[in-house]
C-alpha cells in the first residue's frame, strides 16, 4: 500500500462486529477511518441474518413455552398461540434499533461511511462501486478486509427460499411447517431446532459426524442429545445425506448409516445447516501476495497478510467464526496498525456459545484435547437437578463439568449444558484468562440459590469434596 496523497490511514471494508469495531477502535486511535459497507444498513450477517434475529426468534420460543407452561408456576393463561408475524416484528424492531446505534457510533467517532462494494484497485487504493453502479476510488495507507462468510450449501443442491433453505431464509419463514428436516447439527442446526420445535414442527436433524455439535466435550454433545429427545426432537447422528429431492409439496432426503442402512426422510422444509465459507471472491486479491489456504485468508497473530499494510479478520480466517472472535481481531488490527502492539489472541480462551434449549457454552479445552495435551485429566461434574435455583425455574436438564489439571490444579476448561449457559460461562472466561486453579473457583463465595452454585459444585466434585451431591 502506498504511503503518500492517501484519502485515509485506515479503510475497512465490512460492517459486521469485526469491521465496525476495528473501525471504532482505528478512530479512537486518531486514525482518519473509512467503513466501505456494501448493505443498506451497517451491522453485516450478524445483525441483519445471524446472531441477533436468530436470538430474537429463540427468545420469542422461550417466552412462548414458558407461557404455555405457565400453570405450573401458579400464572393460568388462555389459550397461548404464536403470532408468527409478531415475532418477526419484534426481530426487525431488535435489528433495526442496533443499526441506529451503529450510525450514530460511525458518527460519534468520525467515521466515513462509505456504501457499496469495496475492493482493491491497486497498491494504497479501494474501489468502492455503489449499488446504482457509481464507482469511486479512495487512497487509503492501510486496509482492513472485514467481509465475513455466507452459508454453504451441499454439492449439486440449490436454495430455493422455500423448500430447501438456508439459515437466512430460515429466519423470515412466514408459516411454520409440519415437518421440518435439518441437515447439521452444529450450532446454527440445533438454534433453529430449538425454534420451530417449540414453534410446532415436528424436528429432524441428520449430522454426518458421530455427535451433536461436534467441536463441545463429548459429555455436553450427549446431554444436548438426551434433552433434544425428550422433546421429540428426532436426532439421526453418523448419518449422510446422498440426495435430496425437491417435490411440489415436500423434500425427500436420502440418507445412509452404517446402523440404519439407507431410508428416505421426508418433510415440509429442508434447512441446509452445514456450515459457512469465507466471502474472498471480488476482493481483488489476485497479483496480490495475500494467500489463501483452503478458502481462508492466512495471517500472522496481528492480523497482518502477506501484503503488509493489508489486514484481514473474522470469518475470513480459519479462526473460530464467532463474532465475538472477530471484533477482537479487529481489535488486534486497529492497534497494530497504529503501532501499539496488542497481545496476541489465544484462542483456547475464546468462549464458544449455543443458544439452544437447553443452551450449551464452553471455554478452554475440552476432556477429550486435554489428555491429547499430555494433562493429567481431573474432571468435575454437577447436575442443574440438585441446583435450588433451576428446580425454581423448572429448568432442571444440563450439567457444568470442569477439566482440571492434577499436577498444579489449574484450571483448563469449563463445559456447561442447562438454563443460561451462555451467561454462566462469563465466569469460565474469567477464571481462565486469570489462570485461576479448580480451588479457586469453590473458594470463591457464589450466592445461594443461584444457577452459578452448579461451577462451585463442580469445583468441589472435582476434589472429592462435595457436598449436595
Amino acid at each position: 500500500m502506498a504511503d503518500t496523497q492517501a484519502d485515509f490511514d485506515v479503510t475497512v471494508i465490512g460492517s459486521g462486529p469485526g469491521g465496525y469495531v476495528a473501525a471504532i477502535r482505528a478512530a479512537q486511535l486518531g486514525l482518519k477511518t473509512a467503513l466501505v459497507e456494501k448493505w443498506p444498513a451497517l451491522g453485516g450477517t450478524c445483525l441483519h441474518v445471524g446472531c441477533i434475529p436468530t436470538k430474537s426468534l429463540l427468545y420469542s420460543a422461550e417466552v412462548l413455552e414458558l407461557a404455555r407452561d405457565g400453570a405450573r408456576f401458579g400464572v393460568k393463561t388462555g389459550d397461548v398461540k404464536l403470532d408468527l408475524q409478531a415475532a418477526h416484528k419484534h426481530k426487525s424492531d431488535v435489528i433495526r434499533r442496533q443499526a441506529r446505534g451503529l450510525e450514530y457510533l460511525m458518527k460519534k467517532n468520525g467515521i466515513t461511511v462509505l456504501p457499496g462494494h469495496g475492493r482493491l484497485k491497486g497498491p494504497g487504493k479501494v474501489e468502492v462501486t455503489a449499488k446504482e453502479g457509481a464507482k469511486q476510488v479512495v487512497g487509503t495507507k492501510n486496509l482492513i478486509l472485514a467481509t465475513g462468510s455466507v452459508p454453504k450449501m451441499l454439492p449439486g443442491l440449490k436454495a430455493d427460499g422455500t423448500r430447501v433453505i438456508t439459515s437466512t431464509e430460515a429466519l423470515t419463514l412466514e408459516f411454520v411447517p409440519k415437518t421440518f428436516l435439518i441437515l447439521g447439527a452444529g450450532a446454527v442446526g440445533v438454534e433453529f431446532a430449538s425454534i420451530y420445535q417449540r414453534f410446532g414442527s415436528a424436528v429432524t436433524l441428520v449430522e454426518m459426524l458421530p455427535r451433536v455439535l461436534p467441536i463441545e466435550d463429548e459429555d455436553s454433545s450427549a446431554e444436548l442429545s438426551k434433552a433434544f429427545r425428550k422433546r421429540d426432537i428426532q436426532v439421526r447422528v453418523g448419518t449422510k445425506v446422498e440426495n435430496v429431492k425437491v417435490l411440489d409439496k415436500g423434500v425427500e432426503v436420502q440418507v445412509s448409516s452404517e446402523k440404519g442402512g439407507k431410508e428416505t426422510l421426508k418433510a415440509d422444509v429442508v434447512l441446509v445447516a452445514v456450515g459457512r465459507r469465507p466471502v474472498t471472491e471480488e476482493l481483488g486479491l489476485e497479483g496480490t501476495r495475500v494467500e489463501l489456504e483452503r478458502g481462508f485468508v492466512k495471517v500472522d497473530r496481528q492480523m497482518r497478510t502477506g501484503e503488509s499494510a493489508v489486514f484481514a479478520i473474522g470469518d475470513l480466517l480459519a479462526t473460530p467464526a464467532l463474532a465475538h472472535v472477530a471484533s477482537h481481531e479487529g481489535i488486534v488490527a486497529a492497534e497494530t496498525i497504529a503501532g501499539r502492539n496488542p497481545h496476541p489472541i489465544n484462542y483456547d480462551q475464546v468462549p464458544n456459545c449455543t443458544y439452544s434449549e437447553p443452551e450449551v457454552a464452553s471455554v478452554g479445552l475440552t476432556e477429550q484435547a486435554a489428555r491429547a495435551r499430555g494433562h493429567r485429566v481431573r474432571v468435575g461434574k454437577f447436575p442443574f437437578s440438585a441446583v435450588a435455583r433451576a428446580g425454581i425455574q423448572g429448568t432442571p436438564e444440563g450439567l457444568v463439568k470442569l477439566v482440571g489439571d492434577e499436577r498444579y490444579d489449574e484450571l483448563l476448561g469449563i463445559h456447561i449444558v442447562g438454563p443460561k449457559a451462555t451467561e454462566l460461562i462469563g465466569e469460565g472466561g474469567l477464571a481462565l484468562r486469570l489462570e485461576s486453579t479448580v480451588e479457586d473457583l469453590f473458594q470463591a463465595i457464589h450466592a445461594h440459590p443461584t444457577l452459578s452454585e452448579a461451577i462451585a459444585e463442580a469445583a468441589l466434585n472435582l476434589h472429592a469434596r462435595g457436598i449436595h451431591l
